[in-house]
């Protein structure tokens, strides 16, 4: 296993992290998976003993037994030196405060996670989404108490446009309070619009990159094919959308192609060979699942093959991209280089 370090803090984090929104399965989670405390347990054991140091999860996911049957199936495996990263912001009750990154919801909710989790502090506390109705200024605050607390160690943001995260950093650093050492963001062959704003500012920012469902909920494992939906579209899972289908397919066939010979998931070796990305949010219905996707951890793909997903899940170059690429280029720094723009 590959340990990277994370933006620009000093924490070394696995090229896999475990995510956990298949443990426990109650409500809408259902149609992700239904991991009891026993089989969490087992992939949780699997994942360690592969070297993966870094388990993901939220006080959303089934309503809080996710936290809860990480908390229980890792005992006293927390020396090991297990990170755990959780978030906050969706709402997760009835009433007026249930949601959102204000002071009030943050706090209990981290408080919350803690005593599920059954651990004195969340290595990574990642904002779940936007909040448009608290400012910035509040949530930064106290996510800075949190920190002061010895509650959390890092923060992170999640789902941000561009612009939302740099202004978190701008009050961050003007304010002198924790700044977020990481996003975690959905990035995939089929959807590349990180490559225009998220990943070129996490190259400048120092940012380190999470990637939740590299596979596209299943759809890029070389599993499925036209025609054939998903387990997870089955159950009435509705992420990732996919906007062009006949693209979607195109990318699965060299996927297959390229698999056929490497004989482990080619998607998720393309990702970890993507500028900032620091590691892929994996997660599995059962052990066998599990380890398909540990052996992408190991694979170095050929210039040849990287090129040919290149050329067929290309995003277009959109403006200001194209006009930069014209007028610009002479002066590009290693930010602006992270969008393909070969095209031109």
């Amino acid at each position: 296993m590959e340990y990277r370090t994370l933006g620009r803090s000093g924490l070394k984090v696995s090229t896999l992290t475990l995510g956990t929104m298949t443990f426990g399965g109650t409500g809408p989670f259902a149609a992700v998976g239904k991991s009891d405390l026993s089989e969490a347990s087992r992939i949780i054991d699997t994942c360690i003993d592969a070297g993966i140091n870094l388990i993901d999860t939220a006080n959303v996911y089934s309503n809080g037994l996710s936290e809860e049957i990480v908390g229980e199936a890792l005992g006293g495996k927390r020396k090991n030196d297990v990170l755990i990263a959780s978030k906050a912001r969706m709402r997760i009750g009835n009433g007026p405060n249930d949601e959102g990154l204000s002071r009030h919801h943050l706090i209990r909710e981290c408080e919350r996670s803690l005593k599920r989790l059954k651990t004195d502090v969340i290595d990574i506390y990642f904002l779940h989404e936007w909040d448009g109705v608290t400012p910035l200024e509040e949530t930064i605050a106290a996510l800075d108490t949190l920190v002061s607390q010895g509650k959390i160690r890092y923060v992170g943001c999640s789902n941000y446009s561009g612009w939302q995260v740099m202004k978190a950093l701008s009050i961050s650093d003007s304010h002198h309070q924790p700044r977020f050492v990481t996003q975690q963001i959905h990035y995939t062959l089929e959807a590349r619009e990180a490559e225009y704003e998220l990943l070129p500012i996490s190259v400048d920012q120092g940012l380190g990159v999470l990637v939740w469902s590299p596979l596209a909920g299943g759809l890029l494992s070389g599993k499925y094919r036209r025609d054939s939906p998903t387990a997870r579209q089955l159950g009435g899972w509705s992420e990732p959308p996919i906007r062009d289908e006949d693209r979607l397919w195109r990318i699965v066939d060299v996927l297959v192609e390229i698999g056929k010979a490497r004989g482990v998931s080619v998607a998720l070796a393309w990702l970890l060979g993507r500028p900032a990305v620091s590691s892929l949010v994996i997660g599995a219905r059962n052990e066998a699942q599990l380890k398909d996707n540990l052996a992408a951890a190991s694979l170095t793909l050929s210039l040849d093959e990287r090129l040919r997903l290149d050329d067929v899940s290309r995003p277009p170059v959109l403006y200001p991209y194209w006009h930069q690429q014209l007028t610009a280029k002479n002066r590009f720094g290693p930010a602006d280089l992270v969008l393909d723009r070969s095209d031109i």
